[in-house]
């Protein structure tokens, strides 16, 4: 069954002690931790498509992998309706934080240690592609 495609981006930093800390936004609808992601473009190539949602929703900018850590399926809820999407993840190396973004006003932003991420995120998939961001 071919479901509808999203696409997400993980965002990466170097901690202060050396180590790896992900961005996390609160997704609209129900305010869980989640990767900011979202359709796919005709214009825009799927990578540059999860960098431009990681501007619009965490207000950050980087360098974008050429190539998809991976990918997981969630249920986007909205309103009295869910559907099941595919998610392809690029890893997203953050150069720079806006103090401005599109998407301030409707969510919050977090950079959290590799494995306290993977424990706020609820998916699986997504769960084991950010333990595995070990070294950036």
């Amino acid at each position: 069954m071919d479901l509808p495609k999203q696409v997400g981006a993980l965002p990466v930093r170097k901690s202060q002690d050396g180590g790896v800390e992900v961005l996390l936004v609160t997704s609209r609808e129900t305010g869980r931790w989640v990767i900011p992601k979202g359709w796919t473009s005709k214009r825009l190539t799927d990578r540059k498509a999860a960098a431009r949602e990681a501007l619009q929703e965490a207000g950050v900018t980087g360098k974008i992998a050429s190539k998809p850590l991976g990918g997981y399926r969630y249920r986007k809820i909205e309103g009295d309706s869910s559907q099941l999407l595919d998610v392809t993840v690029y890893l997203l190396r953050v150069k720079s934080e806006k103090k401005r973004w599109p998407e301030q006003s409707q969510r919050q932003r977090a950079w959290f240690p590799v494995k306290v991420a993977a424990r706020r995120v609820r998916e699986a998939r997504l769960q084991s592609m950010i333990r595995a961001v070990t070294k950036i």
